[in-house]
């Protein structure tokens, strides 16, 4: 190559990585400590580092927040349970004031650059509470979410398929704020907690700290069951299961009840949203940049290797079915292109 063509090709080729950077987005998440801030922050840096985009992040949004922001155009990333679309394309839950023609145009807008755990659903509580097992929260003190919001309709439907109890009659719901979950466990004003973690995340092993605590495995019969495996299936969720070496990181301070010493449970699944007039290329780099630095994403945190990041298959990952959102056309060439089978479902 003689030198006019190469200094061209370097002109041409600064001058492609300084429109990139030049790129500002807008992205929102919840509150550190989760992996749906942790994949959030970590796509912000390495777009940054690569010259794909500034993400200016917007932090202790809600599921229901980002998902609607993104839908209508006024953030371009955005935490998305999987739940959320298909109620949005109903115009039902959270989105009832939507109607079910705008739900419906709305959640047409959203496309996934890639999927993730939001946390599956964990029975645990100290010993000295007592309780055996799913089959003892009759009249028992349940932390089942915040006060609004998805984790606890699907806390207490969990409950209601497992044991047939209701909030308020067969068992005493207790609702507090995500800061103060951890404080409501440790400070002993439940019986038991039913939350979506991540194994192992702060909040557990916090509770962990002050004392020994049983974790509650939904038994095989149960688990297998048409009635939960149809809630294990439903838009939003997944059949979710950690080995007894999982659950291992937990500590000494933690004992898996279970027949086989597998955690089972439901598990719930979303992914990271933006709007489908993103531009193809630029969904293309963001997702290329996850999928390229996904060994580093697994150092920044003890659980990130449990979530799910790279599971396209759409039972785990939750797309398919009802679930109304399909992966981004930049999504598919990144992931295809890294190797990856697409299904062809969710494209």
């Amino acid at each position: 190559m003689n030198k006019l063509a190469l200094t061209t090709a370097l002109s041409l080729a600064l001058g492609a990585q300084s429109a990139l950077a030049q790129v500002n987005l807008t992205a929102m998440t919840s509150t550190p400590g989760v992996a749906v801030h942790l994949t959030i922050a970590h796509l912000a840096e390495v777009a940054s580092q690569r010259g794909i985009a500034d993400i200016q992040i917007t932090l202790g949004q809600t599921g229901v927040n980002a998902t609607l922001a993104v839908a209508e155009g006024r953030t371009d990333i955005g935490i998305c349970p999987f739940i959320l679309p298909f109620l949005m394309s109903r115009g039902v839950g959270p989105f009832a004031d939507l109607g079910a023609e705008r739900g419906a145009e709305l959640a047409g807008n959203l496309r996934v650059l890639y999927p993730y755990s939001f946390g599956a659903y964990t029975l645990y509580g100290y010993e000295t509470a007592g309780v055996t097992g799913w089959d003892n929260l009759e009249g028992r003190r349940v932390l089942d979410g915040p006060p609004r919001g998805a984790a606890t309709n699907e806390a207490r439907s969990l409950i209601q398929v497992m044991t047939g109890l209701e909030a308020g009659t067969g068992f005493t719901a207790v609702e507090s704020d995500w800061s103060q979950m951890a404080t409501t466990i440790t400070e002993g004003s439940v019986d038991v907690a039913l939350l979506p973690e991540y194994i192992p995340s702060d909040r557990p092993l916090q509770a962990l700290s002050a004392g020994r605590m049983n974790f509650y495995s939904i038994p095989i019969e149960q688990f297998e069951s048409e009635a939960v495996q149809r809630v294990l299936t439903a838009p939003g969720s997944a059949p979710f299961i950690l080995s007894a070496e999982q659950m291992a990181a937990l500590g000494a301070n933690a004992h898996v009840v279970s027949e086989d010493g597998a955690f089972r449970t439901r598990g719930s699944v979303g992914g990271n949203c933006v709007n489908a007039a993103m531009d193809e290329e630029l969904a293309y780099q963001l997702t290329r940049a996850h999928i390229e630095t996904l060994s580093q994403i697994y150092e920044k945190a003890l659980y990130a290797r449990n979530v799910g990041f790279e599971n396209l298959d759409p039972v785990a990952s939750g797309m398919c079915g009802l679930n109304p959102v399909r992966y981004h056309p930049g999504a598919v060439r990144a992931w295809e292109e890294a190797g990856y089978d697409v299904p062809d479902c969710a494209q």
